[in-house]
């Protein structure tokens, strides 16, 4: 299954996985800089926040165009409690 992302949505969640290689490129210095457990902790913890937002935004966009593409009847030939089994395990990656 192809995920195809649409002008808002692709702005979204590309902004959010940059925010995130932001993030993660601010934890690296601070752990160089031997800056404090607490600020490198609470911005790690920031950069998974924003990863974890990017993913779901992806997984909603696929869950939509699947939804959509099995009302059409493109399935590929995949039942639909196949892909309902194949999203679920994508989604619970992200758990």
């Amino acid at each position: 299954m192809e995920v195809r992302f649409e002008g808002d949505e692709l702005k979204s969640v590309l902004n959010r996985l940059r925010r995130a290689q932001g993030q993660i490129s601010g934890v690296i210095r601070m752990i160089e800089e031997g800056r404090d457990c607490e600020d490198v902790v609470t911005q790690l913890a920031a950069a998974s926040r924003a990863l974890d937002r990017a993913g779901f935004a992806i997984i909603a966009t696929g869950l939509q165009q699947c939804v959509t593409d099995l009302e059409q009847g493109r399935s590929d030939g995949e039942s639909a409690e196949q892909m309902k089994a194949r999203l679920e395990r994508l989604f619970l990656s992200l758990a």
